[in-house]
């Protein structure tokens, strides 16, 4: 059987631990902050998470950018020339244009690579969600499944990974389109946190509002129990914006209501981070439906 290797984007918000340990690829993405470009790996190489978040904490801006074709085609074209195919796990296309950047490089590719199969896949996911797919694909690949059975694994499950998240300041969310000013301004000002998941297109919804930061933790684990169906072979995965500490109590508060086989706690890079702020507090679990 033909070799595939596993791709991802550092949306994916995994370590670099994790990734050596999958033996996966992960494409850096681009943000700006203050004016100066930057690209995040999985090790942070050129800004330190913590360091990310402090600019924001100050009131810096960062922006962040899609990867387009070309990018891909560098990407890709060496790992085909080397023999392998490969297998892409694209962040939400119901939040970027990159996963369609990634088909028109599909496209280019197979004509020069015939004998090369290139299989795009729509996670539908953001964040560690993204990757809590990427993981589980690497897992499955690790039980011998080919190329396609995991393209098809993927395309079959993709709705059942659900994303809660909560976040500590509205004014990132406002910045993105998400809330207007006048509910960022009036939800500051009363300690309104707002409950939002990935639905099934991958577009980004809020759900609800509690009132103070301890009560929209608790709103996530609660969320969780209407569609988590406990197992010691679920692993569940946990993001924040430079916020362990609160990351730490959620995965208590899971590890105490439910069986699961790990909670693995990551930070949120810069690429989502850029638009959540610090604070979020993201869990993400495989469930019944999103």
């Amino acid at each position: 059987m033909k070799n595939y290797v596993i791709i991802s984007e550092s949306t994916a918000d995994i370590s670099q631990n994790m990734v050596d340990e999958l033996g996966i690829k992960v494409m850096p993405m681009a943000f700006e902050l203050s004016g100066k470009s930057y690209l995040h790996y999985p090790d942070a190489r050129e800004m330190g998470i913590h360091e990310f978040y402090q600019h924001l904490r100050k009131g810096e801006k960062s922006v962040t950018s899609l990867i387009n074709t070309e990018t891909f085609l560098d990407f890709f074209e060496p790992i085909l020339k080397e023999g392998n195919d490969i297998l892409y796990i694209a962040f939400s296309s119901g939040l970027s244009g990159t996963y369609n950047s990634s088909l028109l490089a599909r496209e280019e590719l197979l004509e020069r690579y015939k004998d090369s199969k290139i299989i795009c896949i729509d996670s539908k996911a953001a964040s560690a969600g993204e990757g809590l797919l990427v993981y589980s694909a690497a897992k499955k690949k690790e039980e011998g499944l080919t190329i396609e059975e995991l393209g098809n694994w993927l395309e079959q499950n993709i709705h059942k990974l659900c994303h809660w998240f909560t976040v500590d300041d509205l004014n990132h969310l406002k910045r993105g389109g998400r809330v207007s000013a006048f509910s960022a301004g009036i939800g500051t000002a009363l300690n309104v946190k707002p409950i939002l998941h990935v639905d099934d297109e991958g577009h980004l919804i809020p759900m609800e509002k509690v009132r103070g930061r301890k009560k929209s933790i608790y709103a996530l684990l609660n969320h969780m129990i209407g569609t988590f169906t406990p197992s010691d072979e679920q692993m569940v995965f946990i993001g924040h914006g430079d916020s362990l500490e609160d990351a730490e109590l959620l995965a208590r508060l899971i590890r105490e209501k439910f069986t699961v086989k790990d909670v693995i706690i990551n930070p949120i890079g810069p690429v989502i981070g850029s638009h959540s702020g610090p604070g979020t507090i993201a869990l993400f679990f495989f469930g019944t439906g999103r």
